[in-house]
């Protein structure tokens, strides 16, 4: 996988933004004290990507694994995510993956947002 040349420019760019604002189809934040907590998290998750962008070998897998580990961090708020703030996260996960060209979380995403993959429901009828 190679990584495109403005990966780090673009990184910079989400990392600095204003996360979890009202915008388009999302109202905000449901919890506003959660917005810095949220926002670390994610760009957490951004700072791992850009390592692994800038690393000899940044592989499908490895980028995979860097969202399961970022959406794992999101396990002791989950209960403070509602839905909304549950699609931001994966909208915001799949920028990064979009700064890489990463095409598939590989279900985690479906599994972070519904508990569960669809897919697989699909492969198993």
């Amino acid at each position: 996988m190679k990584t495109p040349i403005n990966a780090d420019e673009k990184f910079a760019e989400f990392i600095a933004k204003e996360k979890f604002l009202a915008e388009k189809h999302y109202p905000g934040i449901a919890d506003e004290k959660m917005r810095p907590i949220f926002t670390e998290k994610i760009n957490q998750v951004a700072s791992e990507f850009k390592t692994l962008a800038e690393s000899d070998n940044p592989t499908d897998k490895k980028y995979q694994e860097k969202i399961r580990i970022g959406l794992s961090r999101f396990s002791d708020v989950y209960m403070e995510l509602d839905t909304e703030d549950r699609e931001r996260v994966c909208t915001y996960i799949e920028e990064l993956m979009d700064i890489v060209e990463l095409k598939s979380s590989n279900g985690l995403l479906n599994k972070f947002l519904y508990g569960f993959d669809p897919n697989e429901l699909i492969k198993k009828n």
